[in-house]
């Protein structure tokens, strides 16, 4: 099965101190906050060139799209904050929301599934 790849983009409040952000992110996934079933592994980057250039994001790598759709319901029917897991309100209410632009739920995302990998070969 295909992997799916989920890219949220997050826009600081004007006055955000970086470094504190940085610091906010990397705790965080050492408290294991950002430990999900399914998520194979995650990406937080900061935009080096470009039109988002200076900004941050992350990627979420789930195993498949079935591992994704149990966390967070179909395209046609995602599930609501309230089921959200636990862990994962925590990282959005205190550690996301203090610094965003906006609420954490609102941020630009955009989930992914893969086509193949870099090698050619076709994805089952």
């Amino acid at each position: 099965m295909s992997r799916i790849f989920a890219v949220h983009e997050y826009v600081l409040k004007p006055g955000v101190d970086v470094s504190e952000f940085e610091r906010a992110i990397r705790q965080a996934d050492q408290r294991g906050l950002l430990v999900l079933p399914g998520l194979v592994d995650h990406f937080f980057l900061k935009g080096l060139k470009g039109c988002r250039n200076g900004c941050y994001a992350a990627i979420w790598v789930f195993e498949n799209r079935a591992a994704w759709e149990r966390l967070w319901g179909t395209p046609d029917h995602p599930i609501g904050k309230q089921d959200y897991p636990s862990n994962w309100k925590v990282w959005e209410d205190e550690v996301l929301a203090p610094f965003l632009d906006r609420e954490p739920d609102t941020i630009a995302y955009t989930d992914y599934e893969e086509l193949w990998r870099a090698s050619g070969s076709v994805r089952d």
